[in-house]
């Protein structure tokens, strides 16, 4: 079984941007759960599916699987009603990867960092441009944001 352990964070200032690779990033949901979620995914030249399942904590079951870009854009198209618009920033901190989304659209305004553990209790070091860790915040699931965009937030 595919696991995910992802901790999530916002973002302060600008200097995360410095070395990032970015990729643009298109992404709906087919069913947005909760408790499983389908995701359908172009990010850069590559298609994906991808199913979610809630388990606890930071841990969700993750399975994920690379499709034709062509069947990928034609599902966004044809299946998904709110489609998540982001550039995906990838940098390197202290060994770790971190994968830095910059919404646009209904969610412009929202950055957020991302780093998958290998455990949820994996020590790492946080890089300074770390704002607070909202991991345990439903909110900031993209498939919660392609429902209940950031704009719509009254504290957001």
């Amino acid at each position: 079984m595919g696991t995910e352990i992802e901790r999530k964070f916002l973002v302060n200032g600008d200097a995360w941007r410095e070395g990032a690779r970015r990729l643009p990033c298109a992404q709906g949901y087919i069913l947005a759960g909760p408790p499983v979620s389908v995701r359908v995914r172009v990010i850069g030249d590559e298609g994906r599916i991808t199913v979610k399942t809630d388990k606890s904590g930071i841990t969700r079951g993750e399975f994920e699987y690379s499709i034709p870009i062509d069947d990928a854009t034609e599902l966004l198209s044809a299946a998904c009603n709110a489609i998540i618009e982001k550039t995906r920033h990838i940098l390197d901190h202290a060994g770790m990867t971190w994968e830095i989304d910059e919404f646009h659209g209904d969610n412009e305004g929202l950055v957020v960092a991302e780093i998958e553990l290998e455990s949820e209790d994996q020590q790492f070091e946080l890089p300074p441009w770390l704002g607070p860790e909202v991991s345990h915040d439903r909110r900031y699931l993209n498939s919660n944001l392609s429902q209940h965009p950031y704009r719509e937030w009254a504290d957001g």
